[in-house]
């Protein structure tokens, strides 16, 4: 496992998880591995709307360099390369199930837009 690029110090455990999964896509990354288990680069791509190659990149190799994803690159032509969670990516996954859980809660409460999303469905309610 490679070791993590952040080193504190923190205030207090939340200032240490925020720093792990700050930025707009890391929790939606963490989230689609856990459900597809692994995905190739094009599928993580195809499954988060909105986000650059170049921001995808960067997320996944901090995420690597923190433990929380694999990355396993195959001997073939064309290379094929494959992610998915680390044993403390699914840990981390699953504390952030209840902030998931408060976050639907308030988009419900609010009457707030929800971007529709191909596998919305598989989204677990609170």
């Amino acid at each position: 496992m490679a070791a993590s690029t952040r080193f504190g110090p923190y205030v207090c455990g939340i200032d240490a998880a925020l720093d792990v999964v700050s930025g707009k896509w890391k929790g939606l990354i963490l989230w689609e591995l856990f459900e597809h288990h692994t995905l190739r680069f094009a599928q993580l791509r195809r499954a988060l709307p909105g986000v650059s190659e170049k921001m995808l990149t960067q997320h996944l190799r901090e995420m690597e360099m923190d433990g929380l994803v694999n990355r396993q690159v195959y001997a073939e032509v064309p290379p094929r390369v494959e992610y998915s969670l680390t044993d403390e990516g699914r840990a981390l996954n699953e504390a952030l199930e209840p902030l998931g859980d408060w976050g639907r809660e308030r988009i419900e409460r609010n009457q707030i837009a929800l971007l529709e999303h191909a596998d919305a469905s598989r989204m677990p309610r609170p």
